[in-house]
């Protein structure tokens, strides 16, 4: 058998300046990526934080779009005063709490506890009083919540 022989390998020509020099190189190359996949990143976490707030802002504004939204659509005048037709145009149940002819607080049948409205239910409000055949009023309820809603009807003849 023998003395084993081992090869040695020549390296590549240049020898090991020219290996690290075309690592400098690549390493340099890598470098360039880095702006544009910055910029990519930072575009995907600005659309990441835009989604996100949109979301938490619409959470909020779904939340409060259970407002109060009553119309007075008819008043009927009589002898011994006034009949309003309410109806809760909303989407929740509203407590109608006082009525109003003006400024002054009317005599009327809401009970002291409130007169409920279901949504999209009407309901009528009696206001004892005279009225001046002729003239404007001005009728207004306000709701346990504190929102006045007014409507102006005139006295027949």
């Amino acid at each position: 058998m023998g003395i084993p022989f081992y090869h040695t390998y020549q390296s590549q020509k240049g020898g090991i300046k020219e290996k690290m020099n075309t690592l400098r190189k690549m390493r340099k190359n890598a470098k360039a990526l880095s702006p544009v996949v910055a910029s990519i990143i930072l575009i995907a976490v600005t659309v990441a934080v835009s989604i996100a707030v949109a979301a938490w802002m619409g959470a909020l504004v779904v939340g409060n779009m259970d407002t109060e939204q009553v119309k007075i659509v008819n008043v009927a005048f009589t002898t011994t005063g006034a009949t309003l037709t309410v109806k809760n145009t909303g989407s929740t149940t509203v407590i109608l709490s006082d009525a109003y002819v003006g400024s002054d607080l009317a005599t009327s049948d809401i009970p002291a506890a409130g007169l409920p409205l279901d949504a999209n239910e009407a309901g009528d409000v009696a206001i004892t009083g005279t009225f001046t055949p002729g003239q404007s009023y001005q009728f207004k309820v306000v709701t346990s919540k504190g929102n006045p809603f007014v409507y102006t009807a005139t006295a027949p003849l």
